[in-house]
């Protein structure tokens, strides 16, 4: 399936928090820190111009306002392209 975000939208796919620490000990899912990181899947266009994002880079964002759905099994999200907060490189 290929979804196109419209607008100045963002399709990312969630990075799951750690499970396990360094040392191997099992965190309980009460416990993790969601860092909400992700990787973008697909961009949609900025009223200006180009989206300054690209599919596989790896983003934080931010925001409460998200859309999140599954397809394949596999959670990913719609965030306005305002809620990104950087880019990892």
């Amino acid at each position: 399936m290929n979804v196109k975000p419209i607008g100045e939208r963002v399709l990312i796919k969630p990075i799951k928090a750690e499970e396990k620490t360094k040392g191997g000990i099992f965190i309980p899912e009460e416990a993790r820190e969601d860092k909400k990181q992700a990787i973008v899947e697909e961009v949609g266009i900025l009223k200006e111009g180009a989206m300054p994002l690209k599919k596989g880079d790896r983003i934080l964002y931010g925001g409460y306002s998200s859309d999140e759905f599954m397809i394949d099994g596999v959670k990913y999200l719609i965030i306005e392209f305002k809620d990104i907060l950087a880019r990892i490189e």
